[in-house]
């Protein structure tokens, strides 16, 4: 049974998906990235209070070079940022709310 769920996958679909999201706070970043259209660095900071800003800046770095994550600069003084969902990180709202949804029905 489990090798046919499985199959004999080489890449695994699901080790490629946990590269991508995986680690303690992107899970996170992406469910408050969900909630909100365009969110500052500062606000999801205080969203995910025990995050270390360095950390923060670490893990949306990651989401964004793996296309998950869009950041805007703005040129202004003092200088603003602010982070969305690309389409590829989108995509990924079924699996989110599927996770909200067991966590409330678990908790």
């Amino acid at each position: 049974m489990e090798t046919e769920l499985l199959g004999n996958c080489s890449p695994c679909p699901v080790e490629f998906t946990v590269n991508i999201i995986g680690g303690k706070w992107k899970l996170m970043i992406l469910y408050h990235l969900l909630d909100n259209d365009m969110i500052r660095f500062n606000q999801l900071q205080k969203k995910l209070s025990s995050v270390t800003h360095r950390t923060l800046t670490r893990q949306l770095r990651e989401l964004e070079e793996d296309g998950v994550v869009n950041r805007v600069t703005f040129a202004e003084v003092p200088p603003r940022v602010e982070y969305s969902l690309t389409d590829k990180g989108k995509s990924l709202t079924p699996m989110l709310l599927q996770m909200r949804d067991w966590g409330l029905q678990h908790m």
